[in-house]
């Protein structure tokens, strides 16, 4: 019963604490894993920004270094020769071979001279790791920012080129345009479809697919391959050409977001065992003041004595009134049960007195013998309670001899074997009286066992040794020695020497020898022999003449 209580007890502390405690660290969890999310998003932001800006710096760059081509006078002279002589072959492959010089020199990929009216007329795009002459008809008019020539993808920019104030044409340069020059994942979309990218995974079809939805001019968040991923525009280049920086939102985070599970894991495991510590205490608050009521009512139930628990701390008021409401109910069942047994002594008492006035030879033979077994008793170093026991029994040893008549007890000299039978009987008849009563149970060994023999010659039962309980063995030797030192009617009284000489004969034979041993330490006050009824009656005589 206490362990299911507990059981309960602990699952309506624990259980609450931990759903709520889950509860709670969920919440948190999302809510950090959001603030996560939205710092790895900004941070994400700001390097596409730096990355957009360093490209920005690229193109002032290389602006620097077309203004500085755009000046070049032998290109200037050879582009007013050209358009001059348009027809002239000549003229064309000089303009063609200072664009090539100065191809090589400054490392472009195209270059293209036009004229005032933006028709071109000669260029050169590099082919095989050469600058080689452009057919100038796959060319597209010039623009700024990203040029498809031959097929090929060029980053392109063009500068004026003046002679005296007076416009002679536009040089346009540019260079080979490939993602896998640039350090961060994109993909160049041009009319909703991807051109290029520096992405292995997941394919253009998936990512042109996920980003169809999404505006080029805005980040966009976007779900590629069961997997998060975020496009922030990077670079618009005209003409429909946009960049489109791509990062995977659960790479980016999935290190944080992990050792934030991990510090959540070791958190958790220590709040429940911190609410596990917590449920134990409370439930034991609860459950163990209740399990020592029920436990001393259990050994109430088993042993009839209610005793009284230990002072129990809770914070319960109710257990503490149920506590001292108990302990005030066994206080007054113990001094009922102590008044109960003053009058059960004071019963025995009685019965003791009133066998032994039956007989004025045997008058205090109970109490005597009760008085010297306790003596023995505390040489033999019995507890209090066994003391006690054999007190009450030694009181009680001879209360059989009520149902034995008269005639036989009083009898004046030596019995017949029929009458000694009778007077045999004694220590059976004295068990069937106290064995109707439930408080003589202690009692009934003594009763009817005092008269069995170290040797197993006794009555009624012959046990041998120490098959007889320590209570019968110890009344046997002092009942044995107040008879043989006091008058009976077919006998006068031994000695005290005498008797004791008699113990020590039989020790081992009707007697226990450790018990014959104790009884010989008692002090002789103790043991000093009654003196004979019929020498009282004697001296009665004279004590009157000398009060007299």
């Amino acid at each position: 019963m206490t362990t299911h209580l507990r059981t309960r007890a602990f699952l309506l502390c624990f259980l609450p604490f931990a759903l709520l405690l889950m509860g709670s660290f969920w919440i948190v969890q999302r809510f950090v894993a959001s603030t996560v999310r939205e710092s790895v998003r900004a941070e994400l932001r700001s390097q596409q920004e730096a990355i957009a800006a360093a490209h920005a710096a690229a193109a002032l760059e290389n602006s620097r270094f077309l203004k500085i081509a755009g000046e070049n006078t032998a290109l200037k002279a050879g582009m007013i020769l050209l358009r001059t002589y348009p027809k002239n072959e000549s003229a064309r492959r000089t303009v063609e071979d200072q664009l090539r010089e100065l191809g090589e020199r400054m490392g472009f990929d195209f270059m293209r001279v036009s004229g005032p009216d933006g028709v071109a007329i000669a260029g050169v795009l590099r082919q095989a790791g050469q600058l080689l002459p452009l057919r100038l008809s796959d060319v597209q008019a010039d623009k700024a920012g990203l040029l498809l020539v031959e097929g090929r993808l060029l980053r392109v920019g063009s500068v004026p080129m003046d002679e005296n104030d007076e416009n002679v044409g536009r040089l346009t340069v540019g260079e080979v345009f490939e993602l896998k020059d640039l350090t961060t994942p994109a993909v160049l979309m041009r009319g909703g479809k991807v051109l290029a990218s520096n992405v292995a995974r997941p394919a253009p079809a998936e990512v042109e697919a996920a980003l169809a939805p999404c505006s080029m001019r805005s980040e966009c968040e976007v779900r590629i391959s069961a997997e998060n991923w975020i496009s922030v525009p990077m670079e618009s280049y005209g003409d429909g050409f946009t960049l489109m920086s791509l990062v995977n939102m659960d790479a980016a985070s999935g290190p944080i977001e992990a050792r934030l599970r991990r510090v959540f894991a070791m958190l958790a495991v220590a709040c429940v065992l911190v609410g596990l510590l917590c449920s134990v205490g409370s439930s034991l608050s609860i459950v163990k003041p209740i399990g020592a009521v029920v436990a001393q009512l259990h050994k109430a139930a088993s042993t009839g004595a209610l005793t009284e628990v230990e002072s129990q701390q809770s914070s319960v008021v109710e257990i503490k009134e149920l506590t001292e409401i108990y302990n005030r109910a066994a206080i007054s069942v113990r001094v009922s049960g102590q008044r109960l047994e003053t009058a059960y002594l004071e019963f025995v008492g009685s019965l003791a007195s009133a066998l032994d006035a039956r007989d004025p030879y045997t008058a205090g033979h109970s109490r005597r013998v009760s008085e010297l077994s306790c003596a023995a008793a505390a040489r033999l170093q019995l507890s209090t309670e066994i003391i006690e026991r054999i007190r009450v029994g030694a009181l009680l040893h001879d209360i059989g001899k009520i149902g034995i008549a008269d005639s036989v007890l009083q009898k004046p000299g030596r019995l017949t074997a029929e009458e000694y039978a009778l007077v045999k009987d004694h220590p059976v008849i004295g068990r069937r009286i106290l064995e109707g009563v439930q408080g003589f149970a202690p009692f009934l060994a003594a009763v009817e066992l005092h008269h069995e023999n170290w040797n197993g010659t006794g009555y009624p039962l012959g046990l041998r040794g120490e098959e007889t309980p320590i209570d019968a063995r110890i009344i046997h030797v002092a009942d044995a020695y107040d008879a043989m030192t006091t008058d009976r009617s077919y006998r006068s009284s031994m000695t005290h020497e005498n008797a004791i000489a008699e113990l020590i004969k039989n020790a081992g034979v009707q007697f226990d020898p450790s018990i014959v041993a104790a009884f010989l330490e008692i002090p002789r006050e103790v043991t000093q022999p009654q003196r004979s009824v019929a020498a009282e009656a004697a001296e009665e005589p004279e004590r009157e003449v000398a009060a007299r």
